[in-house]
């Protein structure tokens, strides 16, 4: 009996939303455990700040240029690398619990296979797979929309439940820009639905269902992925008693002087203020209706808020995973590594939601992995400072498991210290962004290396290859001071962009064009 592995996702989280991580609005206790028996890290990146491109550099270990999802709407190629197939195809079972979003959630005609592997009885209890290395696969997303497993569940046992959820989608089948709560706020929504039906506990129950059927001596991995704390912001009403807006304090990169707010602002790439004013949307997900300039400072505490009782009840679900594994005797050789695909901006710059926007809110990632306290290379508890990205869990999940990594996958495996990243090169983490959306193209890199960011843009709809970001985030760390054009750092600009371009991945396939919205 070798070691389990236990993946657990959750969907565009900020890493000061983690006790742990110094966050203060959500009770966090089984997460912060698994840190403080293990390693917990202080400069996570994701390879693309965007949901499709960022899960598919999870499963495959590669960039997104390479395994070739660009962007929201660009599918995941049939035959792409993955590592549950490495696991599967070394005796481990295997299974993907919760939202995937390999491939787009807008898929009437059901040309993905996330939209077509349906049980038959649209119970969702047997499972359905192998999808990607997957042997069982059950599927949530963000309400009771769509063909998930979830919906199906949803649909079949508390069809009342279907409409209370926020819809995403307007009538137009554009992002909803409806607001609601107290304040509002765009994409919040008072949700009458009884915790126990809500999809956060529904992905831990289909978890712990699948484990029961695992027999003691086999080895297994599961991809345990909650669809919270995304928007829309819409947790069962019934928990909001966990947090009061009203005592929320802002942000510390809300910048709440607007005059203030709009001087940071015009001082990075001309898309920051374009999309403030709601003259340009250059993401999906952000609603084309609504104009962040208008946000006030309630209804930043209002999504705060309500953000953070999603993260409690994320850290609740979890834990009930946690004993149920206990209880099954695999406490001990088992590793748990918890993460996100990337971030949220939260009230940062007085914007929400994500986009072409490489700041801390966006990038800066929990991580944590604790390794089976049973493992003979399990070192002391640390915080690791040095960089690493998503782009290193699959070769980890391969070091777990006693495999080879795989010469397609691009990261390595994730250092247990500060001496051991050193000694492995972990010394910078990249991150892409290529979107084409509305008729307007926009590319980034960005490099971290050494305490800075630096963001190059290459010619596009609102930028002509000559704009940048850089940031000191030793004495900047919210990052409003952009230093790019200062005549004195040109030095330390040119080196970080060098070490961009020397470390820049080559893609493996043609760049394919979107062929839905999400």
């Amino acid at each position: 009996m070798g070691r389990k592995i236990l993946l657990v996702t959750t969907d565009q989280q900020r890493f000061d939303t983690l006790g742990c991580n110094g966050g203060l609005l959500s009770r966090t206790p089984v997460v912060d455990g698994l840190a403080a028996a293990g390693y917990r890290y202080e400069r996570a990146h994701p390879q693309s700040v965007v949901c499709m491109p960022s899960r598919s550099t999870i499963i495959t270990g590669q960039y997104p240029s390479t395994h070739g999802v660009w962007m929201n709407g660009v599918p995941l190629a049939p035959d792409a690398p993955s590592v549950a197939e490495v696991l599967r195809s070394a005796g481990y079972r295997t299974a993907l619990i919760g939202k995937a979003h390999f491939e787009p959630f807008l898929d009437p005609f059901a040309r993905f296979a996330e939209n077509r592997v349906i049980d038959p009885d649209l119970l969702g209890s047997a499972g359905s797979g192998p999808l990607r290395g997957f042997e069982h696969f059950e599927s949530a997303a963000h309400g009771a929309m769509g063909a998930f497993h979830y919906a199906r569940w949803i649909a079949t046992h508390h069809p009342e439940a279907i409409g209370m959820f926020y819809r995403v989608l307007d009538a137009a089948l554009e992002v909803n820009a409806a607001g609601g709560g107290a304040t509002g706020a765009p994409q919040v929504h008072d949700n009458v639905i009884p915790r126990e039906w809500y999809h956060t506990e529904w992905v831990a129950d289909r978890t712990i269902d699948w484990l029961s059927g695992i027999d003691a001596d086999e080895d297994w991995f599961c991809w345990l992925s909650f669809p919270d704390p995304h928007h829309p912001w819409d947790p069962p009403v019934e928990e909001m008693h966990r947090v009061d807006w009203r005592e929320v304090p802002l942000p510390a990169g809300y910048i709440e002087d607007p005059a203030a707010r709009e001087h940071v602002l015009a001082d990075k790439p001309r898309h920051w203020m374009s999309w403030y004013q709601g003259d340009l949307v250059s993401n999906y997900e952000a609603p084309l209706d609504w104009v962040p300039a208008t946000m006030t400072a309630d209804q930043v505490r209002e999504v705060n808020a309500r953000n953070a009782v999603e993260v409690e009840l994320i850290d609740e679900a979890l834990g009930r995973v946690l004993a149920a594994i206990e209880a099954k005797g695999w406490g001990e050789d088992l590793d748990v590594i918890f993460t996100t695909d990337h971030g949220e901006l939260q009230g940062d710059f007085g914007l929400l939601f994500k986009g072409p926007y490489h700041v801390d809110g966006l990038m800066r990632l929990p991580l944590i992995w604790r390794p089976a306290p049973s493992s003979a290379a399990v070192v002391a508890p640390s915080s690791i400072s040095r960089p690493v990205g998503l782009v290193d869990i699959a070769p980890t999940l391969c070091a777990i498991a006693g495999v080879a990594v795989p010469e397609w996958m691009q990261g390595q495996p994730l250092p247990v210290d500060d001496a051991d990243a050193d000694r492995r090169g972990h010394e910078r983490v990249l991150t892409e962004w290529d979107s084409e959306l509305f008729g307007v193209e926009v590319h980034l890199r960005s490099i971290c290396r050494d305490g800075w960011v630096c963001t190059t843009y290459q010619a596009g709809h609102s930028h002509d290859g000559t704009e940048g970001e850089l940031y000191n985030l030793a004495e900047d760390p919210l990052q409003q001071v952009n230093l790019w054009s200062d005549p004195s750092h040109a030095g330390l600009r040119s080196d970080l962009l060098a070490d961009l371009w020397d470390h820049q991945p080559l893609p493996s396939r043609p760049l394919a064009k979107a062929q839905a919205p999400v």
